[in-house]
């Protein structure tokens, strides 16, 4: 009897902690979200490049952008962002080069339309000022549509894009 009693006590103590467990959070729409390192401005030039082969396009800010970004943001993030772009786009050239030695690299500078030309006749037309991010890279082959790969992640879409 005394045991059974002690088993008790031990088992509503242990649902009793088992019921303290933290409730879910009630999303109220209120959350704080990361204000980006900074906001892009429209281009300044409202040039368009035309690709009709496979391709590896990766574009950039107008110095006017630049310029508006820099001055809109703060010193230290805008500078990390930067530094990280420019590191990515290194290294991802350097991959490019060694794996897919047959696939050009474009550098879209100064250009707001790059317009796919498709083997099929048709053309697909992508506005660069409706891109969140003013780097990114655009891998094309004429028998797809023009595809934008995770930048951490480009190295493995890529080989899985020209391969499919």
């Amino acid at each position: 009897m005394k045991w059974s009693f002690y088993i008790v006590h031990f088992l509503a103590l242990l649902s009793a902690c088992d019921s303290r467990q933290e409730q879910p959070k009630v999303n109220t729409g209120e959350e704080k979200k990361v204000p980006a390192p900074f906001i892009k401005p429209p281009a300044s030039s409202s040039d368009t490049l035309t690709i009709d082969s496979k391709a590896a396009i990766f574009y950039y800010p107008d110095s006017l952008q630049l310029q508006k970004m820099r001055a809109g943001s703060d010193t230290a993030k805008f500078d990390a962002a930067m530094h990280e772009y420019f590191y990515l786009f290194k290294f991802l050239h350097a991959s490019l080069k060694e794996s897919w030695p047959h696939i050009p690299i474009i550098d879209a500078r100064n250009v707001r339309y790059l317009v796919f030309k498709k083997k099929d006749g048709s053309s697909e037309v992508i506005d660069l000022d409706k891109k969140p991010d003013p780097y990114g890279l655009l891998i094309f082959d004429p028998q797809k549509s023009p595809v934008q790969p995770d930048l951490s992640n480009a190295g493995s879409e890529i080989g899985f894009y020209f391969n499919g």
